[in-house]
């Protein structure tokens, strides 16, 4: 799979995403450092996809379990501040809501928690060695 980011105008941090067939993702940077603040910067859609992967990755052992959770509400916090010192710190809290008339008991609850560190990008950003290789692309004329 590609995923190409495209300037949206010169003069601009502000970059068009293509994935798929999404190409309205925006992303651009705050304006402290030179940015519009128009969109979700770089380091937003890193913790995110932590995030959403978590939430999803639940949903889907819930349904497969039929546990009667109706929707979670994740929430990523990020602590940066030694991350040029190579330390960049995520914290993920987790709300498990159950169905109208339901209740997920304690035990449950501790279950879905240990699914959401199976999650894909839990694992990519905790056990995996990322290898990331940059080059100039030829212009075709």
């Amino acid at each position: 799979m590609s995923i190409e980011v495209i300037t949206r105008q010169s003069g601009s941090f502000v970059q068009r995403v293509k994935v798929g067939s999404f190409d309205e993702l925006l992303v651009d940077i705050p304006a402290v450092v030179g940015g519009d603040d128009s969109a979700p910067d770089p380091h937003d859609y890193f913790d995110l996809s932590l995030g959403a992967c978590k939430s999803i990755t639940v949903l889907m052992y819930a349904r497969r379990k039929a546990l009667p959770l109706a929707k979670i509400m994740t929430t990523v916090d990020r602590d940066d501040s030694d991350e040029r010192r190579g330390e960049y710190r995520l914290t993920v809290s987790m709300q498990f809501i159950a169905e109208p008339g339901s209740k997920l008991d304690e035990a449950t609850r501790a279950r879905l928690l240990e699914i959401s560190e199976r999650c894909p990008i839990h694992r990519l950003m905790t056990s995996s060695q990322v290898s990331v290789v940059s080059r100039e692309a030829s212009i075709d004329a």
